[in-house]
């Protein structure tokens, strides 16, 4: 018997009253498995980026460095006082709109939605992280960080060995939520033509006029990746906060 192909096997399903949703997803598992590399990719990478970024705006504001502090208080208050939608479109749609940018070097990245969508989605969550942070580093007792300057440590041995450290276990618990919110507004990308899992589901309904396979597969991906992240953080928690258990 000579061996069909998906297609032939869909066709054949069809006509004898398959569940035709079920087909749909799998013969386009590629569409939904690029969906979600795409969201890792940008969740992962925004992360890291807006992370490095967000320990510098917290000691900026911890210190209360002059001019740099309300500098960084004034970019931290509009990037969360405004929709992370409006932060994309400004970037991808508004800096398009000048000419100077189109005939710049930073056309290359500028013009290619992923990219803005990093950008726009590190910047967010430095602003959010960098909150976090900053009350985790003000929960450390006051008492820990004299002892340090007891000891003759410098300014930069004291940030590396007690003050971040401390800062970074305090604030785990709110920076879990972080993770799970960036993970969960990553679906607004699909907003500018990248695919990511909505952009799967959304592309699927849009190719074959159906209303709610693509979203139903698209929610059981986010279900999944929020699962195994929720997971993965409580795991981080237990191993740097068991200390406070003992």
């Amino acid at each position: 018997m000579e061996e069909r192909s998906w297609v032939e096997w869909f066709e054949q399903a069809s006509t004898n009253d398959w569940p035709l949703d079920v087909w749909l997803i799998l013969l386009h598992w590629e569409l939904f498995a690029m969906g979600l590399l795409n969201t890792i990719l940008l969740v992962s990478l925004s992360l890291f980026f807006g992370g490095i970024l967000a320990v510098v705006l917290a000691l900026v504001r911890t210190y209360r460095l002059p001019v740099l502090s309300e500098f960084v208080w004034l970019l931290t208050y509009v990037e969360r006082g405004s929709p992370l939608l409006v932060q994309l479109y400004l970037i991808y749609y508004g800096l398009s709109q000048f000419v100077f940018v189109r005939e710049s070097i930073l056309w290359v990245i500028l013009g290619n939605a992923w990219w803005c969508a990093l950008i726009a989605f590190s910047l967010n969550t430095a602003a959010y992280t960098s909150e976090i942070i900053r009350g985790g580093i003000k929960s450390i007792p006051r008492g820990e960080i004299e002892a340090a300057k007891a000891c003759g440590m410098s300014v930069w041995s004291q940030l590396r060995s007690v003050i971040l450290p401390r800062g970074f276990r305090y604030a785990l618990p709110a920076y879990g939520n972080e993770v799970i919110f960036m993970i969960h507004s990553s679906a607004v990308v699909s907003t500018i033509t990248v695919i990511d899992i909505l952009g799967a589901g959304r592309t699927l309904n849009g190719k074959y006029y159906v209303v709610y396979e693509g979203f139903l597969m698209a929610a059981l991906l986010y279900i999944v990746v929020i699962f195994i992240t929720t997971k993965f953080m409580k795991g981080w928690e237990r191993r740097w906060l068991d200390f406070l258990v003992r």
